[in-house]
């Protein structure tokens, strides 16, 4: 797990030199542990890296490849390096007619070999989270690449004849060549969903490469448009066909997850697991008890707060798996001085990842340098309140036809105002209920008539969220493609990645090996619908989790802003909000109403209306951003 950066097309060896330190110092807080940089005439790449697999200097990047052609700077692990390895040592190279010979035991060097070998077709080969970049000196050609479900980020910017790439936005930023401008119209779209979706960004003209993505750059073509090309897609995914019996599925799916546990147990390092106590969590701990020959290291921030602490589930958990335990207690108050930190760690700006922040700096302390963590499972096993919702919309709406809607909007229209009934009203009166337009309803936080109230008239329509092109897919797991498409990468991966690397710590997540997403997806709505929480995975990994777990209320890891906010950060909140709504693309008024309207308990005004604003105009004043 490193940060990686790169220019191509700047001729000036020297200017080059200083805008690649520039960004690579920016990275340091991802790979504290070493850096390089190879820079040739229109090409400079830079890297800084965290040592997770093969300690050695022989891991030092950029990594030039055996025959001395290919450069490579990586950002990532790959899980199957080894048995790659093997195939590509009995395999001919390319043009040679040659094994590929290795001189490290690296998995970056298995990334060239493998590319030597296949060209761009080397992505389906590959399993595991990575942003890579590979110079062809032969070819004058860039080539780069994301993991397919977007864990790894990698953002870009092209202006001036050239291009520049690096794992965060503000190192892109600190190249002095990439205006620092703000994005308006991401602007609005952040101020909707609480963040921006890919291939967008808050920053004006960087963007994002796609999950499942590749792109090729010639050396004298950097001022031709990127064009990304997809090398997997969720929508994409086959549905079974024939569909086995429930034993069979479940005796599937719990294979699926032992050995995408099994994979991410590779390290040449300290490593343990986030413990939260939930069904997830606990399921990844319970595995990793199962294969690993010592105690597994587990960590769980608990609360003297009862209300938000699930110290009484981690604990019975650690017992019962007879894990080495790290309870990092914490009152409120400490979490609450951290906030400085955390949002100064922040490289886009969010509405959460303050959790992540807390336990990765915690975990990192107690000499840990990879966590696997439970993330991803709601999302394929359909563990949110929104699958239910969505899939009994889906199923009513068909009920007499369209003109059906006309009977809940005039009940609706009715009912006492509140975020929830505003969102209802909304749906009812849009006329279509496809999941197109029900399923960004429900990750909305304001709604087009709040927006046209609270932004200029220009950005009140702010852009839409991508359908990935839903046609083939049950409902449930159409759902599931949407939630894996955009709240999964573009909120908790991309505040996972940030928090957790600004501590130097890599998070691996099993629950979404592509393996198991490809399986899971194409199965049949009847088969993983969730009766009880996410009952195809308990049932798939019965006798793992007492009742206790698989049964218990779902809570979530929260704080508690809405005492905070009008209290302890209650001039820190108002000093943003001011300064926010002086901007020239927010109405100040209604700004200002809707934060005195949360000061006085007006349940319209909630606090997630309002602490992902106060995040946003803390990010672009910290960052200098022209807004």
């Amino acid at each position: 797990m490193c940060g990686i950066c790169g220019i191509i097309g700047l001729s000036d060896k020297e200017s080059a030199e200083k805008s690649i330190s520039m960004m690579n110092n920016a990275l340091s807080h991802r790979g504290p542990d070493d850096e390089g940089f190879f820079i040739d005439d229109g090409i400079a790449l830079g890297h800084r890296r965290l040592s997770i697999i093969d300690l050695s200097k022989d891991g030092h990047q950029p990594m030039v490849s055996s025959d001395g052609r290919f450069q490579i700077v990586y950002n990532g692990e790959l899980y199957n390096y080894k048995t790659l390895k093997l195939e590509l040592q009995r395999s001919k190279v390319g043009d040679a007619s040659q094994t590929y010979h290795f001189r490290t035991q690296t998995d970056t060097e298995v990334i060239i070999a493998a590319y030597q070998r296949w060209g761009t077709d080397c992505m389906k080969y590959l399993n595991g989270m990575y942003a890579f970049a590979i110079w062809d000196t032969q070819k004058q050609e860039l080539f780069i690449a994301r993991d397919r479900l977007g864990i790894k980020p990698l953002y870009y910017w092209q202006g001036d004849g050239n291009i520049f790439f690096a794992s965060e936005i503000r190192a892109l930023l600190k190249s002095n060549r990439v205006p620092k401008k703000l994005d308006k119209s991401s602007v609005a779209e952040y101020v909707k969903f609480q963040t921006v979706h890919a291939p967008a960004t808050i920053i004006e003209n960087v963007k994002m490469l796609l999950p499942g993505h590749y792109t090729l750059i010639k050396a004298g073509e950097t001022t031709t448009p990127i064009i990304q090309h997809k090398y997997w897609a969720l929508q994409d995914i086959p549905v079974q066909s024939p569909v086995k019996s429930y034993e069979e599925i479940c005796k599937d799916v719990k294979d699926l997850i032992y050995a995408a546990v099994e994979r991410r147990l590779v390290a040449d390092v300290p490593f343990g697991a986030f413990l939260s106590g939930g069904i997830d969590s606990s399921l990844v701990v319970a595995v990793m008890s199962k294969l690993m020959n010592e105690k597994v290291k587990t960590f769980s921030v608990t609360f003297d707060e009862s209300d938000f602490s699930e110290a009484p589930y981690s604990t019975q958990i650690a017992k019962q798996y007879n894990t080495d335990h790290h309870d990092i207690k914490l009152k409120a108050t400490d979490c609450l001085h951290k906030l400085p930190e955390a949002l100064s760690a922040m490289d886009h700006p969010s509405g959460d990842g303050m959790n992540t922040y807390i336990v990765s700096e915690a975990t990192k302390k107690a000499g840990i340098t990879m966590a696997l963590s439970g993330l991803g499972s709601d999302e394929l096993f359909a563990g949110y309140p929104l699958f239910k919702r969505l899939h009994k919309l889906e199923k009513i709406k068909w009920v007499g036809g369209f003109p059906f809607v006309s009977l809940p909007f005039y009940l609706m229209s009715k009912m006492k105002p509140s975020p929830a009934s505003n969102k209802l009203l909304e749906m009812a009166g849009s006329g279509n209920w496809g999941l197109e337009n029900t399923y960004p309803l429900t990750r909305e936080t304001y709604t087009k008539k709040e927006m046209k109230e609270l932004l200029i008239p220009l950005l009140a329509e702010e852009r839409g969220v991508r359908s990935p092109g839903l046609t083939k897919h049950e409902i449930l797991s159409q759902i599931s493609i949407m939630e894996l498409s955009h709240y999964l990468p573009d909120v908790l991966l991309r505040d996972t990645d940030q928090m957790s690397m600004a501590h130097a710590l890599e998070v691996r997540v099993p629950f979404i090996d592509y393996t198991l997403v490809e399986y899971v997806l194409g199965l049949p709505d009847d088969v993983k619908y969730p009766h009880t929480p996410k009952k195809l995975l308990t049932d798939a990994m019965r006798g793992l989790l007492p009742e206790t777990i698989t049964n218990r209320r779902k809570m979530g890891f929260t704080f508690p802003w809405n005492v905070w906010m009008k209290n302890d950060l209650k001039a820190f909140c108002e000093a943003n909000i001011n300064s926010l709504s002086d901007r020239d693309f927010f109405n100040k008024n209604n700004l200002q109403a809707l934060w005195a309207g949360f000061l006085k308990g007006n349940p319209q005004c909630p606090w997630y209306k309002i602490w992902h604003l106060v995040a946003l105009e803390n990010w672009i004043k910290e960052n200098k951003i022209d807004a």
